[in-house]
C-alpha cells in the first residue's frame, strides 16, 4: 500500500480523534506519515449533538465545539506546526462526518484508529473506521490502536494444558493463586480441607457459606465454577450444594467496542453488513458470554450472544491452577470425605470447556427440537447457522413473556401436561435434556412454551434410562421394595453383605411416600433429589452423576410446571405416559420383521446356553465334567416349555391392552376391540392348559 502511496503525491493527511489515549495514537501516527511526506496535517473531532441546535442547549454545544477547536488547533501545530490544522464538526454520524470533511479538504489519505472512537449514541460505535473504510473516496489506512486489557496465559501454559500435564508457575499464575491462597484462608476455607467430616449439620452449613463467599470475592470465574458444581450433589454434601446455588456472578457488561470487535472477528465482514441494528443495554451479561437484542438486514428479530474476548484464557489459567490444587490436597482422607476433588476437577473442565464453544449449544437445540417434535406446544428458538460459530450465537428472539404470565385457558393447561410429558420422554427415551429448566429459562410464546439457554443439557446413557423407567414405574405404583431394587441396580451395587437392605428399603419408603402425598404446588425444587440423594449416600449407595442431574431438571420442570397448573398430578402424567409408552414398545415387538429377527437371537442364544451347558457336563469333547446327583426333565424341554409359555403370555397380555386401548376409542369400529378380547381369552386359555398339562 505503502508503494502504491509513493508513486502518486500525498499533500493532504486527515486522522479522525475523540482525544481518548488510544486515538490519539493514531493521531501521532498519522503526524508521524505526514511527516515522511511533507503533508498537511487535518485532525478532525466530530460531537454527536445531545440537543437541537435551535435550543438554548443546543447554542451551548456550539460554544464548546469553538472552544474544542481551539484546544484542537493547538494540538494539531504541535504535532506538525505550521502544516497541522484542526476542523470540529457537530454531526449525529461520525463516520459519515469524517468522509464528506475528507472530500471538502480534498484528503489524500485518511487515517483513522481501530479503538476508542467514542461519544456516539448509536451501538455501531466500533464500526466507524470499517464504514469509514467503504465509504471513503480516497485511500483509507486503519491504524491498530487496541490495547490488550487482559492477561492471558503463555504459550507454555497453554501447551501443558492441551498435554494434560500441569502448567508451569509463571510469575503470573504465582501472583493469581498467592491471592487464591489468601481469599481462602481469609473465609477460614483452610479448616473444609484439614478436618474430618464433620456430622454437625450447622458446622458443614458454616462451611458452605464461607466457600460461596470465596468463591465470590475471587471473580466471576470461581462464580461459574460454584455453580456449575451446585448442579452435582453426588460430588457435594446437599449444605454446599444449597449455598453454591444461590452464587451470583457480578460481572460488568463488556464495553459496547468490544462487543463489536468479537463479533466481527467472527462474522468477517463490517456488523452493519449483516445486521440493521442492536440494542446497546444487554439483556444478560454473564462470566462467559454477554447477550444483546438485535435486527438482522432481513429485518428478522434475533438476540446475539457474544463470548467475552478473555473468557478462555480466565478460565484455563484458573482450571490450570485448581488442577494443581487438586493434585496437592486431593489425596487427603478428610478432605475426601467431603469432596471427591478428582471428580470435581473432571466435572468443571468437561463442563466449562463445552460451554465455551457455543457451536454444541447450537447443536443442542437442534437436538432438542427434533426431540420435541410431537408436542405442538413446545419448542426451541430457531439458530442462524450461517452466522453462528464458535464464539458467537445467532438466534431466533422470542418475543414472550414469562409462564408465569401465560394467559388462563385450555392452552396453559395443555401446555403444563405437555411440558411434564416431554421431560418423561427426553430423560426415559431419547437420553437427552435440559438440565436447567427453572421458569427463567421457559417463556410463554405464541400459545406455546419455548426452551432458552441449552448451555447445560444432561445425557443418560440407555441401560440407565430402562432402570429409571422401573423407577418411575415402582414410584408410580408405590412399590418401595422394587423401589430399592432398582436402586441398587442403578449405583451397581453386587455386592450387599455391608448394606443393612431392609433399613435402606424403608427409608426410601418414606421418601418416596412423602413425595407421592404431596401435591405438585408444595413440591420446592430440589427436596426429592437431595432426599434420594442423602439415603444414597448414607447407605453408602452412590447415585450415577447423570442420574442425579435428570432427577434434579425433573424436579425443576415439576415446580414450573405447577406455576401453569397446580391441579396437574406429576404420577399421574407419569403413569399414563409409560403406559402409552409400553404398549408401543410392546407394538414394536410384535412387528413380524422384529419377532423373526427376536426369534433367531433368542435360538442362538438358546444353542449358546446349551452348547456351554453339555461342555460343562462332558457330552462335548474338551470340557470338564460336572457330575450332579439329581433328577430332572431335559434342560432342553424346560427352555422350549418356557419360551413358548412366555411367548402366549406376551401375546395375550399386549392383546387385552389393544383391546382396552381401542374400547375406549371413538374412532375404531366395535368389532375390533371385541376380536382383541377373543383373541387374549384364547391365548390365556391355552395357556392354563400348558401350565397344567405340565405339572
Amino acid at each position: 500500500m505503502i508503494n502504491h502511496m509513493e508513486s502518486n503525491i500525498i499533500r493532504r493527511v486527515m486522522v479522525g480523534t475523540d482525544r481518548s489515549e488510544t486515538a490519539d495514537q493514531a493521531v501521532h501516527w498519522a503526524a508521524e506519515f505526514a511527516d515522511r511526506y511533507d503533508a498537511e496535517l487535518f485532525v478532525i473531532q466530530v460531537m454527536v449533538p445531545r440537543y437541537p441546535s435551535a435550543t438554548e442547549f443546543g447554542e451551548a454545544e456550539q460554544t464548546r465545539a469553538t472552544a474544542y477547536s481551539n484546544d484542537l488547533t493547538h494540538f494539531a501545530q504541535q504535532l506538525a506546526g505550521d502544516r497541522g490544522h484542526a476542523l470540529v464538526v457537530i454531526d449525529a454520524d461520525p463516520a459519515l462526518a469524517i468522509v464528506r470533511s475528507a472530500e471538502q479538504e480534498a484528503i489524500d489519505v485518511l487515517v483513522i484508529g481501530n479503538f476508542g472512537m467514542a461519544g456516539r449514541k448509536e451501538f455501531l460505535l466500533g464500526n466507524i473506521p470499517n464504514r469509514i473504510s467503504h465509504s471513503a473516496h480516497c485511500s483509507v489506512m486503519i491504524v491498530n490502536t487496541a490495547h490488550v486489557t487482559g492477561e492471558r496465559p503463555s504459550d507454555s501454559v497453554r501447551a501443558h494444558l492441551l498435554r494434560g500435564e500441569p502448567p508451569p508457575f509463571e510469575p503470573r499464575l504465582v501472583a493469581r493463586a498467592t491471592h487464591i491462597t489468601a481469599v481462602m484462608a481469609k473465609h477460614g476455607i483452610k479448616e473444609l480441607f484439614g478436618q474430618s467430616n464433620e456430622a454437625d449439620t450447622s458446622i458443614r452449613r458454616q462451611h458452605a457459606k464461607s466457600l460461596r463467599a470465596a468463591l465470590e470475592e475471587l471473580g466471576p470465574v470461581f462464580s461459574k465454577l460454584g455453580q456449575v458444581l451446585s448442579t452435582r450433589p453426588d460430588l457435594l454434601p446437599a449444605e454446599f450444594i444449597e449455598e453454591l446455588a444461590l452464587l451470583q456472578s457480578r460481572v460488568p457488561p463488556m464495553a459496547e467496542s468490544e462487543v463489536v470487535r468479537v463479533s466481527e472477528q467472527e462474522l468477517g465482514v463490517p456488523w452493519e453488513d449483516v445486521f440493521q441494528s442492536i440494542d446497546p443495554d444487554p439483556l444478560a451479561a454473564g462470566t462467559i458470554a454477554q447477550v444483546h437484542r438485535a435486527t438482522l438486514e432481513s429485518g428478522d428479530r434475533v438476540v446475539v450472544k457474544v463470548q467475552r474476548p478473555t473468557a478462555r484464557d480466565d478460565i484455563e489459567q484458573d482450571l490450570a491452577l485448581l488442577e494443581v490444587f487438586a493434585e496437592k490436597v486431593g489425596n487427603r482422607p478428610a478432605l475426601n470425605q467431603v469432596i471427591d476433588m478428582e471428580a470435581v476437577f473432571k466435572h468443571l473442565s468437561t463442563s466449562l470447556h463445552r460451554e465455551l464453544d457455543f457451536r454444541q449449544e447450537a447443536d443442542n437445540i437442534e437436538r432438542m427440537q427434533a426431540v420435541l417434535a410431537d408436542y405442538n406446544q413446545l419448542a426451541v428458538p430457531r439458530i442462524h447457522r450461517d452466522l453462528s460459530t464458535s464464539r458467537l450465537l445467532v438466534m431466533e428472539e422470542i418475543q414472550g413473556i414469562s409462564i408465569k404470565q401465560a394467559p388462563d385457558g385450555p392452552e396453559r393447561i395443555e401446555a403444563a401436561r405437555q411440558l411434564l410429558e416431554s421431560y418423561y420422554k427426553q430423560i426415559i427415551v431419547d437420553g437427552f435434556f435440559h438440565a436447567d429448566p427453572h421458569p427463567g429459562n421457559l417463556m410463554w410464546w405464541k400459545d406455546s412454551i419455548y426452551f432458552l439457554d441449552f448451555g447445560m443439557v444432561g445425557a443418560v446413557g440407555t441401560e440407565l434410562r430402562e432402570h429409571l423407567l422401573l423407577m418411575l414405574m415402582a414410584m408410580w405404583q408405590e412399590d418401595a421394595g422394587f423401589l430399592t431394587d432398582v436402586t441398587l441396580m442403578m449405583a451397581n451395587v453386587t455386592n450387599s453383605g455391608n448394606l443393612d437392605v431392609a433399613q435402606f428399603q424403608s427409608d426410601i419408603g418414606q421418601v418416596m411416600a412423602k413425595y407421592r402425598t404431596a401435591s405438585l404446588a408444595e413440591m420446592q425444587i430440589g427436596p426429592l433429589l437431595q432426599e434420594m440423594s442423602a439415603v444414597s449416600l448414607r447407605h453408602e449407595v452412590p447415585l450415577p452423576a447423570s442420574l442425579t442431574l435428570a432427577i434434579k431438571a425433573l424436579a425443576q420442570v415439576q415446580l414450573a410446571t405447577a406455576e401453569l397448573d397446580p391441579e396437574l398430578d406429576p404420577y399421574d402424567v407419569a403413569g399414563k405416559y409409560l403406559v402409552r409408552l409400553m404398549v408401543k414398545r410392546m407394538g414394536t415387538a410384535l412387528n413380524p420383521k422384529t419377532l423373526v429377527y427376536q426369534s433367531q437371537k433368542l435360538k442362538v442364544r438358546v444353542l449358546r446356553v446349551m452348547e456351554a451347558v453339555e461342555t460343562l457336563v462332558g457330552a462335548r469333547p474338551g470340557g470338564s465334567k460336572l457330575v450332579v446327583n439329581f433328577q430332572a426333565n431335559s434342560l432342553e424341554d424346560i427352555v422350549r416349555h418356557t419360551g413358548r409359555r412366555l411367548t402366549l403370555g406376551l401375546i395375550a397380555v399386549a392383546n387385552v391392552l389393544a383391546s382396552g386401548l381401542t374400547a375406549t376409542s371413538t374412532v375404531v369400529a366395535e368389532w375390533v376391540p371385541i376380536t382383541f378380547g377373543v383373541v387374549a381369552a384364547l391365548l390365556t386359555l391355552g395357556l392354563i392348559i400348558d401350565l397344567l398339562r405340565g405339572r
